[in-house]
């Protein structure tokens, strides 16, 4: 797929996407209000195309002195930082609906490898070259990861089946990983450890 096919492809879905769900939007966003302060939106620095960074944006899940418990640390099934409303949001992976505004700006695909911070460069000349390689596309909303169980998957075979996907890349490969993560996030399966995630999930 050549990459002023992805970036049209991407715009035009993300945008009806948005379009669709802005009333619930305004439902969430009144729901994480009424239920515990702080922001509604949590916004990170993550790595994209090439390096460059760009604002990471979710749902907030976590209480607003989710730092002073541990933010660093991933979250996890009954972690206490995580709210009520988050929760729900995180079961059916809802929190990461906004990165559509991620998408519609040009930071993200809707299909690439999930974005990352910089501390995931890794550590070894093997995965600082695999890095540089999962960087050279912009991250995605959906990845072929989230079709294996995504966070049940270890984080190595995580960085082999990015890898996988740049040197396969195509457009019935996105639409296919696209139905089939929809699905995934129906089994809510690997829902926890996105949020505060600055390190790997061993």
């Amino acid at each position: 797929m050549s990459s002023k096919i992805k970036r049209l492809f991407d715009f035009f879905i993300s945008l009806i996407a948005l379009i669709i769900t802005s009333p619930l939007f305004l439902i969430i966003v009144v729901a994480i209000k009424i239920d515990s302060k702080g922001p509604v939106f949590f916004i990170q620095e993550r790595v994209g195309k090439n390096g460059k960074p760009f604002k990471f944006i979710k749902f907030r899940t976590m209480v607003e002195n989710a730092e002073s418990m541990g933010l660093k640390e991933s979250a996890h099934e009954n972690d206490p930082r995580i709210t009520r409303i988050g929760k729900f949001l995180r079961e059916w992976t809802i929190d990461e609906a906004p990165q559509f505004i991620n998408v519609l700006k040009g930071d993200m695909s809707l299909v690439g490898p999930r974005p990352l911070s910089a501390y995931n460069s890794g550590n070894t000349p093997e995965m600082k070259t695999m890095w540089q390689k999962r960087i050279s596309v912009k991250p995605g909303l959906v990845s072929l990861v989230d079709m294996k169980g995504r966070n049940l998957v270890p984080w190595e075979k995580r960085f082999e089946y990015d890898l996988w996907y740049i040197d396969n890349q195509s457009f019935w490969l996105d639409l296919k990983i696209l139905v089939l993560g929809f699905f995934s996030v129906l089994s809510r399966k690997g829902v926890y450890g996105e949020e505060g995630m600055n390190k790997p999930n061993n």
